[in-house]
């Protein structure tokens, strides 16, 4: 998929937006789980395996964040990165981004807030990837223009993967996006401490069953 009526730009998406966007999103997901209880019961076997499944997610969220980064870490927006995960796909760090908050819906237990959290990322992530598009058209022309339509924007196609024979990465930007997936990771235990207080009655009880 490529994009319609794109218009070249001449700046690069102001990415502390996007983190406004995300915390604004996070802090929602925050209080929706102090007024909202899943429909399934902590320690029943069907709550168990939405969160192995959804801390699964959560797992290749931080992973497919890492291997991404290896590829555009420090040349973001100065060079045209078109290998490794973005011969697969022109968004792979949102795509990945995507996955894990789906993961943290299911962590909670709730297949509602799953859906909520991974449609409020990836419109979140389709708005500032457009953004994003329009500068890289406009700096990159041509070339950007025939990548993006060979390559789909957003889901995978792991037939047009190719690679380096070399590497080179930032580190800096590994360690940031790592500690970056943390946040994701955190979540977990998070939810955890609200379920045993709720249980042992030092936080009120939800007003909302999430399904």
């Amino acid at each position: 998929m490529t994009y319609a009526s794109l218009k070249p730009a001449s700046q690069a998406f102001v990415q502390r937006k996007r983190l406004i966007f995300v915390r604004a999103a996070a802090l929602l997901a925050v209080l929706l789980l102090l007024v909202a209880k899943p429909a399934l019961i902590e320690g029943s076997n069907g709550h168990e395996t939405l969160e192995l499944f959804g801390l699964s997610l959560v797992l290749v969220c931080i992973a497919g964040r890492l291997w991404s980064i290896l590829y555009v870490g420090g040349k973001k927006n100065e060079e045209l990165v078109s290998t490794g995960p973005f011969s697969m796909m022109q968004n792979p760090l949102y795509f990945f981004s995507t996955v894990g908050a789906v993961g943290v819906g299911l962590i909670y237990g709730s297949f509602l807030a799953a859906v909520a959290l991974g449609l409020a990322s990836f419109l979140i992530f389709r708005v500032t990837a457009r953004k994003e598009a329009e500068y890289l058209l406009g700096k990159f022309g041509p070339s950007y223009l025939a990548y993006i339509r060979s390559t789909p924007r957003f889901w995978p196609n792991p037939l047009l993967y190719r690679d380096l024979d070399e590497l080179q990465f930032s580190t800096r930007a590994l360690k940031r996006t790592f500690y970056d997936g943390l946040y994701f990771l955190a979540i977990f235990p998070a939810i955890e401490l609200v379920e045993h207080f709720r249980a042992s009655g030092l936080l009120f009880q939800p007003f909302v069953t999430l399904y």
